[in-house]
């Protein structure tokens, strides 16, 4: 955000604050009007007294299925809890609390109540149902003026819409065990049905099943048979190919290489097994009596040769034994074989054969076996279902009953005040601001230049003292002191002389400002003259206390001099000319050259002549004052006249050919607007402590554009 959103926000803010400031007073006005009145409704309310009963309520659960180990329920409805409140409210429950407790001629006797149905809606509008946060427990209030009905009635409700919930419960228990039992009886008679027909298909095919009403499978034995043999075919065939391989490696060897490598040849046969560790006992021995020296022929060494020839002998011959031995095994079980094969096809022809048969009868046996089930649990479901209705329901329990309230919960006078408070603040600024949005009057300086093109002179703050009954160092007198250097920056030249003050309506101080602006120019050394042209009510010549016996009118009307009629006051260099007394024939005596020649008259004596007039709009005499004087300022009353009136006062001071110099915005409020604290800052100049413009001196306070007499005022008109 930029710093010129920054301002503008900033400035809006101040605005809201300057409105509240000024229509403060209102505000105050509105708020407490507010508040006394919602205090005194609060006052004179009936009081009322609340009684609760807390239950908790459970969703119906009895709604059975065959196969439903819970109990059938069907699943939590976040629904339920609003339904059970629109049932405690419904006639249904109402009804037979109203008739237990007559009501209905109780009401008629102390309200006027006529009939049931207004008793119902009289006792909806008492009660109220709502739910405790994240239990199953609900609360029904009732508020009446009757703390004792009040707990008879929720009581009463509670108990009515626990019956109902019980009764409603145990009719439906009662519904659903009743068409259990005619499902356990159609159930049975479909069990006794398939078990029939896979009988007779039992029969029909001779099948053997030893155990008809079993889910064991009639074909398994047979299959177990089939699975012997495979088996014992895979077995045989291992073995002879295993026969096979090791023939096929000893046939390659020789005997002495079978006799070096038996160990790693897995060969079983005992003799060669026994035999060959003496072998090669023997041999050794020949080879160490060899090593000792001994020679081939001798006789030791002959003899252990001999019988290692002996058992070399052997071990060939077992050998061979072996090879044939391992032959003829290879043979048998290739025989062996065969008949395995034989067999295993014998067996599969038949089981498939059995199979074949057997099909219709194994569907017909599952079908009656899978009913069966089906029936053992629906009479399992009926007998548990038919003990659970015996025992107590609790579809609704009542936790804490009402009792009669020892103090009156409505009016609740804290929270109504607090309302009161809120509303009162917020309809007074409302007002506020709606009225300051109906407003047209003037209310800045900037409205006013731009308005009527023409600068503002002065700001006048209000409660203005008169200066010329005040003491010199008197601080109001600097509004006209800045008052009267505009007047000087701002008319053309100096012998621009003959000025008018006018305003648009009676009221806008207009006598008193023009009063004291003569006052401050006598002050700043210029000659001035003060004309009272306000023939039709005069009021200058009571600020200055002296007779209006002879003045302007006597001057117009009569062959006199201008010294007869202007009157020196006690100040220096500033003198006065009273109005006089107004002839009958006075009608357009200012509209007269005579008029001018004095203007012109008084111009050449004077430095600065003031004519006060009266208002421009009520009085065709200010219109020929602006028409024939030099300069003409405007009085503007701040926020008091409309802006289009403010026009119509330039329009017609424009229409008669006169120069309006500037605007003098008079009784304004420093506090509309910060503004206007800079124009009258010059009290905190003048004394010390500072006198705020709250505090202005009191002599001869003006308010409006009234001149004071010594006993009474009196307004222009």
């Amino acid at each position: 955000m930029n710093n010129a959103d920054s301002n503008e926000i900033q400035l809006h803010l101040v605005d809201y604050w300057r409105v509240i400031r000024i229509r403060l007073p209102l505000i105050v006005l509105v708020f407490l009007l507010v508040v006394i009145t919602t205090g005194v409704v609060t006052y004179f309310l009936p009081r009322q007294y609340e009684s609760s009963v807390t239950m908790q309520i459970n969703q119906n659960d009895t709604y059975l299925k065959l196969f439903d180990d819970r109990g059938g329920g069907r699943g939590f409805d976040p629904r339920f809890i609003t339904t059970q409140f629109e049932i405690i409210q419904r006639k249904e429950i109402l009804y037979p609390v109203i008739e237990a407790l007559g009501l209905e001629q109780k009401w008629k006797k102390l309200y006027g109540v006529v009939g049931r149905e207004q008793t119902v809606f009289r006792l909806r509008r008492m009660i109220d149902v709502r739910e405790i946060r994240n239990t199953e427990l609900i609360q029904i209030s009732v508020l009446d003026q009757d703390k004792n009905e009040a707990s008879e009635i929720a009581n009463r409700i509670a108990e009515e819409y626990q019956r109902r919930r019980i009764g409603e419960q145990q009719g439906t228990v009662n519904r659903s065990l009743i068409q259990l039992k005619d499902e356990v009886a159609k159930q049975s008679r479909r069990v006794d049905e398939l078990r029939a027909e896979a009988q007779k298909i039992r029969i029909e095919n001779d099948i053997q099943d030893l155990n008809p009403d079993s889910v064991v499978d009639p074909m398994q034995a047979a299959n177990e048979v089939l699975l012997s043999v495979e088996q014992q075919v895979s077995t045989e065939r291992l073995r002879v190919s295993s026969l096979r391989t090791k023939y096929e490696q000893i046939s390659k060897l020789t005997d002495d290489q079978i006799m070096r490598s038996i160990s790693t040849l897995d060969v079983q046969d005992p003799t060669i097994l026994q035999m060959l560790p003496q072998y090669q006992e023997v041999a050794s021995e020949e080879a160490r009596l060899l090593n000792s020296g001994l020679g081939s022929n001798h006789p030791t060494v002959k003899s252990i040769r001999a019988k290692k020839d002996v058992m070399s002998k052997q071990l060939a011959s077992q050998i061979a034994s072996l090879r044939a031995s391992m032959e003829a095994n290879i043979r048998i079980g290739e025989e062996s074989i065969k008949e395995f094969e034989q067999r295993l096809i014998e067996s599969q022809t038949k089981q498939q054969t059995s199979k074949t048969r057997a099909s219709g009868y194994y569907e017909a046996k599952n079908n009656y076996i899978q009913a069966k089930k089906i029936l053992e649990a629906a009479e399992m479901r009926l007998s548990t279902e038919t003990m659970q209705r015996t025992m107590p329901q609790d579809p609704a329990v009542i936790w804490e009953r009402a009792e009669p309230a020892d103090f009156p919960s409505r009016p609740r006078v804290l929270l109504n005040m607090i309302l009161g408070i809120v509303v009162g603040l917020g309809f007074g600024v409302g007002l506020a601001f709606f009225i300051e949005y109906l407003d047209t009057s003037v209310k800045t300086l900037e409205e006013v230049e731009s308005l009527l093109k023409v600068p503002v002179l002065a700001v006048i703050p209000k409660n203005i003292s008169l200066l010329i009954k005040g003491r010199d160092d008197n601080p109001d007198s600097e509004a006209y002191r800045i008052m009267r250097t505009n007047i000087e920056f701002n008319r053309q030249s100096p012998s621009a002389s003959s000025i008018t003050m006018v305003s648009g309506g009676p009221g806008e101080g207009k006598s008193t400002t023009l009063n004291n602006l003569a006052y401050t120019f006598a002050k700043g050394g210029y000659t001035t003259l003060l004309v009272d042209a306000d023939l039709r009510r005069p009021s200058q010549h009571r600020i200055f206390g002296v007779e209006n016996t002879i003045g302007l009118s006597d001057y117009l009307t009569k062959d006199i001099e201008l010294e007869e009629v202007v009157q020196e006051t006690k100040l220096n260099n500033l003198y006065f000319m009273p109005s006089g007394l107004l002839p009958s024939d006075a009608v357009g005596i200012l509209n007269s050259q005579r008029m001018l020649d004095m203007i012109q008259d008084a111009k050449n004596r004077f430095d600065v002549v003031f004519f006060d007039s009266p208002p421009i709009l009520g009085v065709s005499d200010a219109s020929v004052l602006s028409s024939e004087v030099d300069l003409t300022i405007m009085v503007v009353q701040h926020r008091r006249f409309p802006k289009s009136m403010i026009q119509r006062v330039k329009m017609a001071i424009d229409n008669v050919g006169g120069k309006t110099l500037g605007v003098v915005l008079n009784n304004v409020d420093i506090r509309h607007g910060q503004s206007y604290e800079y124009y009258t800052s010059y009290y905190n100049y003048y004394h010390k402590p500072p006198v705020s413009p709250q505090k202005r001196p009191t002599e001869s306070p003006i308010v409006s554009d009234d001149s004071v007499k010594p006993k009474d005022k009196t307004s222009d008109y």
